[in-house]
């Protein structure tokens, strides 16, 4: 990509995109339209084709329609199998027929199988059950990352499908009880420290391990990807490291200064026991994270201090 190209990422305003938004500015490349699911209509296949055409962007980035933790993957299966299967449809099939040039296409960690090898190499996939919480988001972006492989396929697109390990970092969802474990976890610690409490419950046993990065180094691994990554097979995008939730609960404790006891809930679910990538793939071509797990938390919490207000508990995490 170049100063000038007409480039749009389409997905959730948040995490994500605002990290790409950012970071793309960072590069010198200004052009950039954000299409979102709710304010553009990404559901609607007419839409979205209006869009595109009125546009015409050279270079797509596609994330999320619709995104959350294990609360909200067990509350709204059908809403995060719909929301994500008609808005990839829609704008996949858009950048194709209105010449996109490259396209990056997002899947997710989880659509590898509940009980894979770890690390978990890109050829794992497809190839065991899904973790039951997460198995209609893991659905709906395993669809995506066929449906990319397919036009690949048949019609000679350019289009990249990329799977990040979990994410965090500004503009997170801090105050849904149905947010990521990261955000949760910072935000239901800072209330307890403000609160005084002497404990605060934490949902599962603390022993499922996870990988995670920060979305602005997501979003350099995907600008790096569209300038260098011209393979058809998939690729990951982690940190190289894993943590046990407990691990990384001690870890927020000690950021956010909370003197009070951790106490886990084994009666709620752990999801996945473990979710490593196998990042060799694009670590080979040269591109290595930069922020580290507790600097990352730190400028995290330091943002969400400066971004936000109490409005009571919320969490059951």
């Amino acid at each position: 990509m170049k100063k000038g190209d007409k480039i749009t990422v389409v997905g959730e305003k948040g995490l994500v995109t605002s990290a790409l938004m950012r970071r793309l500015g960072k590069h010198g490349l200004n052009n950039v339209v954000l299409l979102t699911p709710l304010e553009s209509g990404l559901t609607d296949q007419h839409v979205v084709h209006k869009l595109f055409y009125e546009e015409k962007p050279e270079y797509v980035f596609l994330t999320s329609a619709m995104s959350g933790g294990i609360a909200a993957n067990n509350s709204y299966p059908a809403d995060f199998i719909y929301q994500n299967l008609q808005a990839q449809t829609n704008v996949i099939d858009a950048a194709y027929r209105h010449g996109v040039q490259r396209m990056l296409y997002l899947g997710s960690s989880c659509m590898y199988p509940k009980d894979c090898p770890q690390p978990m190499k890109e050829e794992y996939l497809f190839s065991g059950k899904l973790e039951p919480t997460s198995e209609s988001y893991a659905t709906a972006k395993i669809a995506g990352m066929i449906m990319c492989q397919s036009y690949n396929r048949q019609y000679g697109t350019n289009f990249i499908r990329a799977i990040p390990a979990d994410l965090y970092g500004p503009e997170d969802d801090f105050e849904s009880e149905d947010s990521h474990v990261m955000p949760a976890l910072l935000r239901k610690i800072h209330i307890a420290k403000k609160e005084k409490r002497n404990a605060v419950t934490i949902w599962g046993t603390g022993l499922p391990r996870r990988e995670f990065l920060h979305a602005d180094d997501l979003a350099d691994a995907c600008i790096f990807l569209i300038d260098n990554y011209f393979r058809t097979e998939e690729i990951n995008i982690g940190f190289g490291e894993d943590t046990t939730i407990k691990d990384l609960a001690m870890v927020i404790k000690r950021v956010v200064d909370f003197e009070g006891e951790l106490v886990y809930d084994p009666a709620k679910p752990d999801g996945a026991p473990r979710k490593l990538l196998d990042s060799s793939r694009i670590r080979d071509m040269g591109w290595a994270p930069q922020i580290g797990l507790e600097e990352g938390i730190r400028q995290t919490y330091q943002w969400y201090l400066d971004h936000h207000q109490e409005k009571g508990t919320g969490f059951q995490l």
